[in-house]
């Protein structure tokens, strides 16, 4: 459970006593028993039902299609301080709230967008409060929202606030130094006022118990980058311990919030190799380390947990229109004639360019909101409601602060931001927040998993389940995980993806004929069974069970750390070696990475007795890793020198991973190694407990049989 501050501004209330919530699987829309308070929970999408938004769900269903979403829960924004208050046309925070009640519902969701100076990165969301008008973002927006949110009417809701979008992102790329860098955000920078709001609003919301903050976290074709990946999460961390907030006032992140990026690519992997050149080269990717926003968001949340954030954050993903659908969306993978073709050819999320970010061409209505779909990430939900414009196309008067941005004109070739691209953005669009019926229309027809009603979703009259997974096979398997594949069901109108069990307990679920079930015990029998589902949600019969042991531990070590591995390298004896290394903590307390060197032995044979290493990816950043060559003094057999790798600093949480590491070593003279008799060495091509590579802590062995 996470404590909470206290408020600091004038409000001081009593709230009701709190009192249990039954717990559920996904968010809905049906009328739950009353419940006099929210008792705080660990992800509050659990077993929640959430608000549907009258206002957009009339404008939904009044399109062609929309009946099929128009009662999706989506956030609803306070963009400017009259939002509070509400107009004729939009209700205000507090008869949203009422309604919420008069629902049933016992989730409301809320995005806090009002900063001094906001987004100064982007002309169409700017705001109505000058860079340095913190005083009254502070008297006229965050505390009327407090004094409403903390109101004891509402204290059987779970609140769920997003605490400003792209602000601190900003700070981080946008500042100065870089394409695409403004004197906007350079200002907002050097006084500090965005790290000072989003701090403030943490802590006075936070005080709230039935409040439950999620900062924004930017997206992967942001942030993926080594350059920004690290400095982000110290950014956040920054933010969150500012004016009297601490990461106890912190639940989670949300990631491609009102953005387009896929939530999985399932054509390729940043690894990926097309004749021997990585696909990180593609203009596409462009050294990017990460392809999709789940990888990054749980990569992101290590990170976050080792700069200080509590070690049971959640992450939330923003899929209302990065689905991807329709007619364009590729069934596999390019051809491998170059990383380009490969990469472009297969990838679904089809923008001209991940740096476009303003009402997108072809895209889709995505993952419907989902309360914990994976490992990490407390739901997929619907942060920007579909059919509301991020700016518009031409200029506009208004008195709402919000400007013109050439991102939203089709006819615009771009800036450093994006590559000096085409923007790919609608034409005819309106100001941002304003409803945009071609823009909802697209993104219905595109929707991926397709929906009721639509081509390709199989229709209100769909009743027909797929046929059972087959075939269920055992791909590989360590002291803690078990990889599973298996043969695709097929279906009248298609399927759309596959739950897996564990000993009849749902344990996940994949898009793809693969999944990899970790956290589990060393030596240890487990049943795994699998279904199939459609867009109509009907599911299959089980698959047969498979019952799969996992591997013993290894090695003499006795502290809580272990180390991975798998051959990066198809050849052992060219003039490289190359490996994959994690790092899994599997003890009950958090370690100081700065303690710990992990020891790979090995040979070099004959040529230079100096050698040249790298890190080619990192999930935890190649710029947290140290690693060099080393002599070790004796005569054992394939373990006369060893690359040891260390770590500038941070810590590794009770049960987490570093996640990958890609590292490789050559000799001064590129002459070759027979990598055959390496001590360390092993032919396994996914991760595998590797019992002959050291792990050190302080000096003394803690895994691993030395040489």
């Amino acid at each position: 459970m996470r404590t909470r501050g206290t408020i600091m501004h004038g409000l001081r209330r009593r709230l009701a006593a709190l009192s249990a919530l039954a717990m559920g699987a996904a968010l809905a829309v049906a009328i739950p028993t009353p419940a006099s308070a929210a008792a705080r929970v660990d992800n509050p999408y659990v077993g929640a039902t959430a608000y549907v938004n009258p206002d957009w769900s009339a404008k939904a269903a009044a399109e062609p299609g929309g009946a099929a979403i128009a009662d999706t829960p989506a956030f609803v924004w306070m963009d400017r301080i009259a939002a509070i208050e509400g107009s004729a046309d939009a209700k205000g925070l507090r008869e949203h709230l009422d309604t919420a009640l008069d629902q049933g519902a016992n989730l409301f969701q809320v995005v806090i967008y009002d900063l001094p100076g906001r987004d100064c990165a982007a002309l169409a969301s700017n705001g109505e409060l000058g860079p340095t008008e913190l005083g009254r973002y502070k008297d006229e927006y965050i505390d009327p929202i407090s004094d409403i949110l903390a109101d004891p009417a509402y204290a059987s809701l779970r609140i769920v606030t997003i605490i400003e979008p792209d602000s601190l992102p900003n700070i981080v790329t946008n500042a100065g130094g870089s394409a695409g860098s403004t004197d906007a955000c350079a200002t907002m920078k050097a006084n500090g006022n965005y790290e000072k709001g989003v701090g403030y609003a943490l802590h006075t919301l936070g005080a709230i118990p039935n409040v439950y903050n999620y900062i924004d976290a930017a997206h992967h074709g942001w942030l993926g980058w080594d350059s920004n990946f690290v400095p982000a999460a110290q950014e956040f961390k920054k933010a969150a311990t500012s004016e009297g907030a601490t990461v106890a006032d912190v639940t989670g992140f949300i990631v491609n919030t009102a953005n387009y990026s896929a939530l999985k690519e399932p054509n390729f992997k940043v690894t990926d190799t097309v004749n021997g050149t990585q696909v990180r080269q593609s203009k596409w990717i462009d050294w990017n380390y990460y392809v999709d926003e789940l990888s990054f968001a749980q990569a992101l949340r290590t990170e976050l947990v080792s700069q200080g954030f509590a070690s049971n954050i959640g992450m939330l993903i923003d899929t209302a229109r990065n689905g991807w659908g329709g007619a364009d969306r590729p069934a596999g993978p390019g051809p491998q004639t170059s990383v380009d073709a490969y990469i472009n050819g297969g990838r679904v999320d089809r923008r001209i360019h991940a740096g476009n970010w303003c009402n997108q061409t072809g895209a889709g209505i995505g993952e419907r909101p989902t309360a914990a779909p994976e490992p990490g990430i407390d739901a997929y939900v619907w942060a920007k409601p579909p059919g509301e414009s991020d700016g518009n196309s031409a200029p506009i008067d208004n008195d709402e602060g919000k400007g013109f941005d050439r991102m939203c004109d089709p006819t615009y070739t771009g800036n450093g931001r994006n590559g000096n691209s085409l923007t790919g953005a609608l034409p005819n669009s309106p100001l941002a927040g304003h409803w945009f019926s071609a823009q909802f229309q697209e993104l219905v027809r595109n929707a991926y998993p397709p929906l009721d009603g639509t081509p390709g979703g199989g229709g209100d009259d769909d009743t027909q389940a797929p046929t059972a997974p087959t075939g269920v096979t055992a791909t590989a398997k360590t002291s803690s995980s078990v990889s599973l594949s298996w043969t695709a069901s097929t279906d009248d109108t298609g399927v759309t993806g596959y739950d897996v069990y564990r000993g009849g307990t749902k344990v996940g679920s994949s898009t793809t004929t693969s999944y990899t079930d970790t956290g589990l015990t060393a030596s240890t029998a487990y049943s795994y069974t699998v279904k199939a589902k459609d867009a109509a949600g009907n599911v299959s019969a089980a698959s047969g069970a498979l019952s799969a042991t996992t591997s013993a531990g290894g090695g003499t070590g006795t502290g809580a750390l272990k180390v991975q591995y798998k051959n990066n390298d198809s050849s052992a004896t060219d003039n490289q070696i190359r490996m994959g290394l994690q790092l899994v903590n599997t003890g009950s307390a958090a370690v100081d990475l700065s303690t710990v060197k992990v020891r790979y032995w090995f040979t070099p044979e004959a040529g230079a007795s100096t050698f040249g290493t790298a890190c080619d990816y990192a999930v935890i950043g190649c710029g947290n890793l140290t690693h060099g060559v080393k002599s070790s003094g004796g005569s054992a057999a394939g373990a006369s020198h060893y690359l040891e790798v260390g770590f500038g600093s941070g810590t590794l949480a009770a049960g987490a991973s570093t996640g990958e590491m890609q590292l490789r070593l050559n000799k001064s003279d590129w002459s070759n190694f027979n990598e055959a008799d390496d001590y360390s060495r092993s032919a396994s091509t996914t991760f595998a407990d590797a019992s002959k590579i050291g792990v050190y802590v302080t000096g003394a062995l803690s895994w691993g049989t030395a040489p």
